[in-house]
């Protein structure tokens, strides 16, 4: 049965009681307004899930009323009702906020079909500022900014899978924002209030990497002068986020295998088996599935962390992101460094929106940083944006096809240069034939008179 609560507008008596009738008989709760004055009531005094506007109003237009409305109710989606004539004004309403229209006549597929998508992408909205609130009050500064449909999706799998314990794998390139995902998943989980314990894999070797999971008694080893409890212990009724997964070795991936299956453990140089309660995150920027096919990674550990998965899409994939990243950004590093930077050029946006980041969001920080800094003014300029890495003289480094070509016609010119236009006394100095040769000058728009 659909659920939510609809605020429906028009000053046509007769169509809004038709409309209110056929959407409630869907299942929704639809409060009737007849006009502009009776639709701010209701928005006064009652929360909308949604609301559905006539275009042409008595007294004022449709999208006037809207942006009244989403003074009310901000987070409201709006959908517009018009009829065939003002199309044009429709898409208008589109640009200043609203979240689709329908043409009269409109069958109820049409208006359903509307109005599921309407109330789906409201309340992932609400899930979205939901998880940042949740963010907000857990950590300092998150970085959570979501504008892209594919991160929206992204936080709704959040949403839909925090309650569950099941093991969560994240798969995204460095710097996309893995470990950001795995908080998310554990502040909006019942094991909130509990331990999270974030651990980067690749940066011990197998030998500490064991010890700082499992722990150890003292004197299990050389340099162990008391018992340590590992991650997983600290982790107890929270989560255990592992980033990096990819990077273990196969003995340790034994281990883990172990206690994904077992919730237990004997700590290095312990007899005494350890019982855990923990939900279990994973992160890696490799295929682990090419590691399961040449013998890096173990496929019964794969299948058994490939439960949930959560691609997070590189910077490249949603540059609709960079413009409120560069803003938050910029908000966050003007506060640290006492600057009034009031934002980006034009120009300089536009080299931002350009570049292919394969850093992601880490190396957009970064650059900002850089910028930031260096900057005398309370706007970023282009030329502080991504400022080229050779030294002053120094020819920068080209693409390997550009750079080719650049060296195969100065050859070509050196060698006829030195044999004074002589095309075939060159082409036996380059062991070509004639007609390769001539093939050459011809692509780099060489002719052989003009040395002669």
């Amino acid at each position: 049965m659909a659920s939510g609560k609809i605020l429906i507008v028009d000053d046509d008596r007769n169509l809004l009681e038709v409309l209110k009738v056929r959407v409630e008989s869907a299942g929704y709760d639809v409060i009737a307004a007849v006009g502009e004055e009776d639709a701010l009531d209701a928005a006064r005094n009652e929360a909308f899930d949604l609301s559905i506007v006539d275009l042409q109003l008595e007294h004022s237009s449709g999208i006037a009323l809207m942006k009244e409305l989403r003074l009310l109710l901000p987070d409201m989606p709006v959908i517009i009702l018009t009829a065939f004539g003002t199309i044009e004004s429709a898409v208008q309403a589109m640009r200043q906020g609203a979240y689709g229209y329908l043409t009269k006549p409109f069958n109820s597929h049409d208006l359903f079909s509307h109005i599921e998508k309407a109330l789906e992408n409201s309340h992932l909205m609400m899930e979205i500022s939901r998880l940042k609130g949740l963010l907000q009050e857990g950590y300092d500064s998150p970085d959570m900014v979501v504008k892209s449909d594919k991160m929206q999706q992204v936080l709704n799998i959040v949403s839909r899978v925090a309650g569950m314990d099941s093991t969560v794998y994240i798969h995204g390139e460095s710097g996309t924002g893995k470990e950001l995902i795995a908080r998310a998943i554990h502040l909006a989980s019942e094991r909130k209030d509990k331990p999270f314990v974030a651990l980067n894999c690749a940066a011990l070797p197998e030998s500490l990497l064991e010890s700082r999971l499992f722990g150890h008694e003292k004197g299990a080893f050389t340099g162990a002068i008391q018992t340590t409890k590992g991650l997983f212990s600290q982790a107890h009724e929270g989560t255990i986020f592992l980033d990096e997964i990819g990077d273990m070795s196969l003995a340790i991936q034994a281990k883990l295998l172990r206690v994904l299956e077992e919730r237990s453990f004997y700590p290095i140089g312990s007899e005494k088996l350890v019982e855990v309660d923990v939900r279990v995150i994973v992160a890696t920027n490799k295929d682990l599935e090419e590691g399961v096919r040449k013998g890096l990674f173990r496929s019964d550990l794969f299948y058994r962390i490939h439960v949930i998965p959560i691609y997070l899409p590189p910077l490249r994939e949603r540059k609709e992101d960079i413009p409120p990243l560069v803003e938050h950004f910029l908000a966050r590093l003007s506060q640290q460094m006492r600057k009034e930077i009031k934002g980006v050029t034009p120009e300089a946006m536009r080299k931002l929106m350009l570049h292919d980041w394969a850093g992601n969001v880490r190396e957009l920080e970064n650059t900002l940083e850089y910028a930031a800094a260096m900057t005398r003014d309370d706007v970023l300029t282009e030329e502080l944006i991504l400022p080229s890495r050779h030294s002053p003289g120094e020819e920068p480094l080209r693409p390997l096809k550009e750079a080719r070509d650049a060296f195969e016609r100065g050859y070509l010119i050196k060698l006829l240069q030195t044999c004074k236009g002589n095309v075939s006394e060159a082409a036996d100095l380059a062991g070509k034939y004639r007609t390769d040769f001539y093939n050459l000058l011809k692509k780099h728009g060489l002719n052989a008179a003009d040395f002669r």
